[in-house]
This record gives structure tokens, C-alpha cells and sequence, in this order.
């Protein structure tokens, strides 16, 4: 008997640790099971994914935006291809910002949103003066995508100052189409890096091109564009982020020399035709060739934009997701063109107002604005509440002397509008040329756009 028990102690014994082996044996495999289903799952998201369904081009779509007040379509212009992909690899189916327009890519097997952008435009603007009221209009404007492997469904909206679509087109892309016209494999224009921190595919790249410069003011052009980029890169936080970006000069070459200023009744023949006295606004400086622009950097990495227009006379314009115009000889040359970069590279919105003016067409003050360093206080949580100092007046009261220039709070007065919109510091590059710097709040808002194109996580 003590033999048979201590033979079944011996087997029990046996068991367990051949269970316990079995045991220990399974949990190993499914360790190892939910390790390479989340290194999956990490870099189906982020590194994968594009791999998935682009290849490293770029799909350039140029498009119609016409109407007027009342109403406002979308055409498609044309579909062409570029050698390269310098746009973001991270977040592909999420917007930067909400932007007055987006553009949203569906992979058509699968009905799974690729890519997401957004974007502004000068006919959004338009459509808010007293002209659009009586008279239709076009706009030409490109948009770059990555070009996908498979069909794909494009989807366009614009939407006004409420979010409230305004205009929807929908069409197919097949990447076999014979008639997608490549560009940028010849002719391409020449050009020279002036900071190049890694690969086209790593970091942000802005190509700055010439507007009004002739044949002989190529060097010419070159300085000017080195003093715009020495003059961004001396604003944080573009600064401490620099190796995340890549800076291109492209020498686009114009007949004449100087821009057009309509009231002044100097017309120029010029690579865009830019011209002052947009909308009848003696200072607004911008184009409408919006095709031609993008002609000019085919062939070359570029994701944003700056046009340096040759003259003395003051002025600029800066579209989010389009691009920069700015005057390159005049000497508030460097703090505009940083000015005018915040607004089309961050979609920060101008902070200086007019005692007495409301802008409700651009800004209605029963709604938030999508930009990210103005609010209406409709929903300031999601603006830059967490940086205010505990026991912060909203609104907050314009300090008496010049320590508190930049010290987060809500001002009153952004927008244009002296009344109901409100900013977030005193002082800001984007609200005066004398400031030495952005806002906290839109060095934040900087930054987090930054990371949003260049960081998995």
C-alpha cells in the first residue's frame, strides 16, 4: 500500500510539472503571440500602412473652385504625377487641422479613408466680399497626394465658418490611367538647398521660389531666399525643431523684373503673375496661377510653400495648405515672411483687429474658429485653456507695460475684429511686425503640427 501511494505521489508529482511545463510552455507562445501582434498592429499603423497603398510619388489633382456668394462648385482640372512623395507617412487617414476644406482618399476595394488633408483658399475669401455678390467666379488650385497602388475614391468639400459643407465633388482614380500626365522627370527648374537635415521622406520640405526675378537676378534671388529661411529658423518653434526640415531654393526665372502693382498701374509679365490690390486691398499680394506655381517644382521633393516676390513695395499673403507670398526688398521683409509661413504652414490666423470692425462672414462669433490661436470662447477647451495660470481672468485684461507681452491669457481683439474674438497673448508675430517672436500659443500650436507630419507617435 505505502508502495502503490507513493508511486501515484510520484506520478501526481510528474504531472504537475509536466503541466506546469505545458503551462509555462503556452504562456511563452502567447507572449510571444501578443508581442508581434502589437510590433504588427504598430507598424500597420504607422510604418506599413503607407507602403500598403502608396508608392513614393505624389498625385498632383488640380481642380476648379467657381460660384459665388450664394453658391459654390467644384471641377476637376487635371491629374498628373510627380517622382516623388515628400508629404507626411505618419497619421494618414487624420486631418492637421480642420481647415476651411478637405480633401479625403478612399481606397475603393476596401472603402477604407487612406489619406485625409485640408486645406484654405483664396476663394474662400472671395466669396465673402461685395463682388461675389453680384458675380461668379473661378480659382485654380492644386493638391498633392500620394499616389496609391489601387483605385481610389477622391472626395473634395469646402465648408464655411461653421464647419457646414458648402460645396461636395466626388471622382475615381485608377494609377493605370494613360492620361495622368508625369511631370517633374525633365525640364526641371534649377534650384539649390539651403538646409537639408535628411531624407525627402523624413522631413517637412518648403521649396521658396522666385516671383519677379529675371534672368540676371538669380544670385540675387538665392540671398534673399537664404535671409527668408535664416529669418524662419530664428522663430521657435521652428528653431529648436530645425532638423525636421529641408529648405529649397528654386530659381523659377520671370520675363520682367518686380511684380504687378494695379494701383500704382505697373504691370509685370512674371513667372506667376502675382500682383498687389487683391480684392481691392492696396497690400494683399497674391496669385491665382496656382498650376504654374506647382509647374515650377516639379521634379523637386516640396510639401510647403514660399514665393518671394521682388519688390520694394510692402505687402504679402499667406494661404494654409497653398502658400506664402511675401515682398523680398522691403525691410520688414523677415518678420512678414515669417508672419505669412505661420499662416500657411501652421493655418494660424492673423491676430491684428480693427477697433469697431466684426468680421461675421469669416468669423461668426456663435461659432469656434477651426484656427488654433483665436477663439470665440464657444469652445475654448479645446484652444489653449490648459495653459492658462491658475486664476486667469477670461477675458483677460491687456497689461500695463511690456513684461507681460507675451504671458498667456484671452485678449480681446483678433480676427479683425475688435469685439468677441479673442487671442492669446498681447503680443504675437502673427498680430504685429515689432514682435520678436510667436505667442506661446502659437509656438504650441507649431510644434504640435510639426509632430503631427514628421512622428509616428
Amino acid at each position: 500500500m505505502q508502495h502503490k501511494r507513493w508511486l501515484l505521489v510520484a506520478c501526481k508529482a510528474a504531472s504537475m510539472t509536466h503541466n506546469c511545463q505545458l503551462f509555462q510552455k503556452r504562456l511563452y507562445m502567447k507572449r510571444n503571440i501578443i508581442l508581434v501582434f502589437a510590433i504588427s498592429i504598430f507598424f500597420i499603423s504607422y510604418g506599413q500602412n503607407f507602403d500598403s497603398y502608396f508608392i513614393d510619388k505624389s498625385l498632383r489633382i488640380d481642380y476648379i473652385f467657381a460660384g459665388n456668394a450664394q453658391k459654390q462648385e467644384i471641377f476637376l482640372d487635371n491629374v498628373c504625377s510627380l517622382p516623388q512623395w515628400a508629404g507626411r507617412r505618419y497619421h494618414l487617414d487624420k486631418l492637421p487641422l480642420r481647415g476651411n476644406g478637405q480633401i479625403e482618399m478612399r481606397d475603393t476595394e476596401s472603402n477604407k479613408i487612406i489619406y485625409r488633408t485640408s486645406f484654405s483658399t483664396l476663394f474662400h475669401e472671395w466669396i465673402c466680399t461685395d463682388e461675389a455678390k453680384q458675380v461668379s467666379k473661378g480659382f485654380e488650385y492644386s493638391y498633392l497626394l500620394p499616389f496609391p497602388i489601387n483605385p481610389v475614391q477622391i472626395t473634395v468639400t469646402l465648408t464655411d465658418g461653421y464647419g457646414k459643407v458648402t460645396a461636395s465633388f466626388q471622382h475615381l482614380v485608377t494609377p493605370s490611367d494613360i492620361l495622368i500626365q508625369e511631370k517633374g522627370n525633365e525640364h526641371v527648374s534649377p534650384y539649390k538647398y539651403l538646409l537639408k537635415s535628411g531624407d525627402y521622406q523624413e522631413c517637412i520640405d518648403i521649396a521658396i521660389l522666385a516671383e519677379g526675378y529675371d534672368r540676371d537676378e538669380t544670385e540675387l534671388f538665392y540671398n534673399d531666399a537664404e535671409k527668408a529661411c535664416e529669418s524662419l529658423f530664428d522663430h521657435e518653434p521652428f528653431k529648436k525643431m530645425k532638423k525636421h526640415f529641408n529648405v529649397v531654393a528654386v530659381a523659377s526665372e520671370s520675363t520682367d523684373s518686380g511684380v504687378s502693382i494695379p494701383h500704382d498701374k505697373i504691370w509685370k509679365q512674371t513667372a506667376f503673375g502675382s500682383h498687389f490690390d487683391t480684392f481691392y486691398s492696396q497690400r494683399y499680394l497674391t496669385s491665382s496661377k496656382v498650376k504654374a506655381i506647382h509647374d515650377a517644382l516639379a521634379g523637386i521633393p516640396y510639401e510647403h510653400i514660399i514665393i518671394l516676390a521682388n519688390t520694394p513695395e510692402y505687402g504679402g499673403g499667406g494661404i494654409y495648405n497653398a502658400f506664402t507670398l511675401t515682398t523680398s526688398r522691403h525691410n520688414m521683409f523677415a518678420p512678414v515672411v515669417v508672419h505669412e509661413f505661420g499662416h500657411s504652414f501652421g493655418g494660424l490666423a492673423d491676430e491684428y483687429y480693427y477697433d469697431g470692425d466684426t468680421t461675421p462672414d469669416i468669423y461668426p462669433l456663435d461659432a469656434e474658429p477651426w484656427e488654433q490661436n483665436i477663439t470665440t470662447l464657444k469652445d475654448f477647451s479645446s484652444k489653449w485653456e490648459k495653459m492658462l495660470k491658475k486664476g486667469t481672468s477670461v477675458p483677460t485684461p491687456a497689461p500695463d507695460d511690456c513684461t507681460g507681452r507675451y504671458e498667456p491669457g484671452v485678449y480681446e481683439g483678433a480676427g479683425y475684429s475688435g469685439k468677441g474674438i479673442y487671442r492669446g497673448s498681447p503680443s504675437c508675430r502673427m498680430k504685429e511686425n515689432n514682435a520678436s517672436r510667436f505667442c506661446p500659443v502659437c509656438q504650441q500650436a507649431l510644434e504640435k503640427l510639426i509632430l503631427f507630419y514628421t512622428e509616428a507617435e
